[in-house]
């Protein structure tokens, strides 16, 4: 049975745990120093803060490109693994989900405007504002190409775009914790 406190794990309570469970031949001592070294062996192989950090920057980055992908349960585990961390986290996030937009808004605004495009009518009804709902499954993606496409102020697409995908991660940073 392994304790965890904040992702790591605690080796007085685990070494505790396992001299009440020394069962057989080794002796409490023997036991303290196996369990020593997997102690190190997991404290190594835990994500820390910073890497977790920019590993659900990269997730929510590529979760906003027109790459399939989810940075949901990226940024619960990482949550999970730091609650100390959520707001950092959800900002990060954010941040990386937004900048992954932009990345697909600035495809839109390399694209020829040589002919009128299809499904260009709710962009170009709301403006920015459709950018709200830039973090949908199926329709972000083509939303921010729209936008982009169409020449939306920027600072108004950037700005709706981190609302919505704001808004989208607080309910899964409050279900974490």
């Amino acid at each position: 049975m392994f304790v965890v406190v904040s992702g790591k794990l605690r080796k007085k309570q685990l070494l505790d745990h396992l001299q009440l469970s020394a069962i057989g031949t080794d002796s409490v001592k023997q036991t303290q120093e196996r369990c020593a070294i997997h102690f190190a062996a997991c404290k190594n192989a835990a994500m820390d803060e910073t890497f977790s950090l920019w590993t659900l920057f990269a997730s929510s980055f590529l979760a906003a490109t027109l790459l399939p992908g989810g940075s949901e349960a990226v940024l619960f585990g990482v949550i999970k693994l730091h609650p100390g961390q959520a707001w950092p986290a959800l900002l990060v996030a954010t941040l990386g989900n937004t900048l992954g937009g932009l990345s697909s808004y600035l495809i839109g605004r390399l694209i020829p405007q040589k002919k009128k495009l299809k499904g260009l009518e709710p962009v170009s009804r709301y403006g920015a504002a459709a950018l709200l709902l830039a973090w949908v499954p199926l329709i972000g993606d083509p939303l921010c190409v729209a936008a982009g496409w169409l020449r939306i102020n920027p600072w108004w697409s950037t700005l709706c775009m981190a609302i919505g995908k704001f808004a989208r991660y607080l309910p899964i940073v409050a279900f974490a914790l």
